[in-house]
C-alpha cells in the first residue's frame, strides 16, 4: 500500500460518519482517559475569567468565597455530567437519542427542540467572544481598531472553522483537545505566575465578605456552563466498552472542568482587584491586553481562541445529532450547517446591537440551567432504574416502536418535565424576565434550576412506571443499545 493510499484510510478512519444508530461492541474501542482533555477542552474560555470578576464585583463577594464557589459548580455541574454519561457507555448513542426511550419517540421532540435551540445560544455566546479574540490579537499586534465590518469577517472565520472542525466526528475533536490542554495549560500557569508577581495581595485579601445568598447564587452561575453539557455527555462515551467502569467517566468529566474552572475563575477574581470594569466590559476579552504585557497576552489569547473553537465544535458536534433525532434528515454535518449559521446571525446582533454583552450573557445562562435541568430530572431517574436500552426501538420513530408508549408520548416523563420547567421559571430573575416567586428564598439564592431538577426528579419518581420494552431471556434487548441494571 502506498503512503498516499495509507494516509488516506487514515484519515477516513478518523472521520465519523456514524450517526444515531447505536455503535456496535465492534467499535466500541474508547477509553476513559480520553474523556479528561475532552471536559478540560469544554471549559477553556475566557469568559470565566469575566464570571470570576464578576463575583467579585456584581456578587460583592471576597476570594475565599470565590475559592468556595469555583470549587462546588464544578462538583456539582460535572458531576451530573459524568454520571449521565454513563447512558452513553450503555445505550451506545447520543444523548437526546437514548432521551426517546424516556419521553417516547414524538414526546421527546419537546425537551429536543428546546435543549437544540438553547444551543444557539451557548454557541452564539462562544461565537462571539471567539471574535472578539481575534480583533483583540489584531489590535494588540498591528493596531487594528474594531469596526463593524471587521466584527463581521472575524465571526465568520470563527464559525466557519468551528463547523470544519465539528463535522470532523469524535476522534479529530480528542485529537484537538488533547493538545490543546497541553498549551493552554503551559499558558495558563504563565499568566498566574505573572498575577502572582503584580497583584496587590493585600488588597484582594482585605476585602470583606459578600451575602451568602450571593454565593449560591454564584455557585449556579458558574455551574450552569456545566450544566448545559449533561445532556451532551453521552455523545462522547457512546463509544467505550460496556464494561468500562462508571467512576472514570464521572472522575474525568469532574477533573477535567475543575482543573480549569478553578484557577480561571480565581485568576479573573484577581483581575477584578486592579480592574473592576472587567465583570461589566461590552467586550469581554479586550481586557487581557491591558492587564498582561504583550508576550503574554497574545499567546494566551491565541490558546484561549482555540479552546473557544474546541468548545463550539463540541456543541455542534451535539447538535447535529440533536437535529437529527428531531427528525432532520441530513447527514450530521450538514445538520451542524443550521447551527452554524444561527450563531452568525445572532452573533452579528450581540456584537452590533446589543448593549451589554456580559449582562446578555448570564441572563442567558440564568435560563439555560433552568431549560436544561428539567429534562436532566427525568432522564437521570430513569436512568437510575432502567434494565435496557433497545437499540432496535430507539432507530424506530414509528408506531411499531417499543418506545412509542401511547401516541408518541410518555405521559408521565412529559408531565413531570413540563411541571418542573414552569415551576423553575417561576423561580428565575434575568434582566427581560423575572418570575412570580424570583424574590422568594430558592429565588434570591439563584436555586430555580436546583429546584427544577428535584421537583422533575421527584415527580417521576413518584408517578407510575413507564412500560419498559419486554428482553429476551439472556436479558438483552433486542438492538445494540442493550444495557445492564444502573444502580442507584
Amino acid at each position: 500500500m502506498s503512503t498516499t493510499a495509507e494516509t488516506e484510510g487514515a484519515l477516513e478512519s478518523a472521520l465519523e460518519t456514524r450517526g444515531l444508530e447505536p455503535v456496535p461492541d465492534s467499535e466500541r474501542t474508547g477509553r476513559t482517559r480520553e474523556l479528561f482533555p475532552t471536559w478540560v477542552a469544554a471549559n477553556i474560555s475566557v469568559l470565566l475569567l469575566t464570571m470570576g470578576a464578576g463575583l467579585i464585583v456584581s456578587n460583592g463577594l471576597n476570594i475565599w468565597q470565590v475559592l468556595v464557589v469555583a470549587l462546588v459548580s464544578p462538583l456539582l455541574s460535572y458531576g451530573m455530567v459524568g454520571l449521565i454519561s454513563i447512558a452513553g457507555k450503555r445505550g451506545g448513542s447520543p444523548g437526546m437519542t437514548l432521551s426517546r426511550a424516556v419521553f417516547g419517540q414524538r414526546g421527546n421532540l419537546f425537551p429536543g427542540a428546546l435543549i437544540w435551540v438553547a444551543r444557539w445560544g451557548w454557541e452564539t455566546i462562544n461565537a462571539v467572544t471567539g471574535a472578539y479574540a481575534i480583533i483583540t490579537v489584531l489590535n494588540i499586534c498591528f493596531g487594528v481598531e474594531s469596526s463593524t465590518w471587521l466584527t463581521v469577517v472575524t465571526l465568520v472565520a470563527f464559525v466557519a472553522c468551528t463547523f470544519l472542525i465539528s463535522g470532523l466526528g469524535r476522534k479529530i475533536l480528542h485529537i484537538c483537545s488533547t493538545w490543546s490542554t497541553y498549551a493552554f495549560g503551559a499558558f495558563s500557569v504563565l499568566v498566574l505566575i505573572y498575577l502572582i508577581a503584580e497583584t496587590d495581595w493585600s488588597a484582594v485579601f482585605d476585602k470583606p465578605a459578600g451575602s451568602t445568598a450571593m454565593m449560591v447564587a454564584g455557585v449556579g452561575t458558574i455551574a450552569a456552563g456545566g450544566i448545559s453539557w449533561v445532556p451532551t455527555g453521552p455523545d462522547f462515551t457512546r463509544y467505550l466498552p460496556r464494561t468500562a467502569s462508571n467512576k472514570p467517566l464521572i472522575g474525568h468529566a469532574i477533573g477535567g472542568a475543575g482543573i480549569v474552572v478553578v484557577p480561571m475563575v480565581l485568576m479573573g477574581a484577581v483581575m477584578a482587584v486592579s480592574d473592576p470594569k472587567l465583570s461589566s466590559a461590552q467586550d469581554p476579552v479586550s481586557f487581557l491586553g491591558e492587564l498582561l504585557p504583550m508576550w503574554i497576552a497574545v499567546p494566551y489569547l491565541l490558546m484561549a481562541l482555540i479552546g473557544m473553537l474546541l468548545i463550539n465544535s463540541m456543541s455542534m458536534y451535539s447538535a447535529g445529532f440533536t437535529a437529527m433525532t428531531l427528525g432532520i434528515k441530513v447527514p450530521r454535518a450538514w445538520a451542524v450547517s443550521v447551527n452554524a449559521i444561527i450563531s452568525l446571525i445572532f452573533g452579528y446582533i450581540l456584537m452590533n446591537v446589543a448593549t451589554s454583552f456580559m449582562g446578555s450573557f448570564i441572563s442567558f445562562l440564568t435560563l439555560l440551567a433552568v431549560a436544561f435541568s428539567a429534562w436532566i430530572g427525568v432522564f437521570g431517574v430513569d436512568m437510575l432504574r432502567r434494565r435496557t436500552y433497545d437499540g432496535e426501538a430507539l432507530m424506530d420513530t414509528k408506531r411499531t416502536s417499543a418506545y412509542w408508549y401511547k401516541a408518541g408520548f410518555a405521559w408521565q416523563a412529559m408531565t413531570a418535565w413540563a411541571i418542573a420547567l414552569v415551576v423553575g421559571l417561576l423561580f428565575t430573575k434575568v434582566d427581560w424576565f423575572s418570575g412570580p416567586l424570583a424574590t422568594s428564598w430558592i429565588g434570591r439564592h439563584g436555586l430555580g434550576w436546583l429546584t427544577t431538577i428535584v421537583i422533575a426528579a421527584v415527580l417521576y419518581a413518584v408517578l407510575p412506571k413507564t412500560p419498559l420494552p419486554e428482553t429476551t431471556a439472556s436479558g438483552k434487548g433486542k438492538g445494540n443499545g442493550e444495557t445492564e441494571l444502573v444502580s442507584a
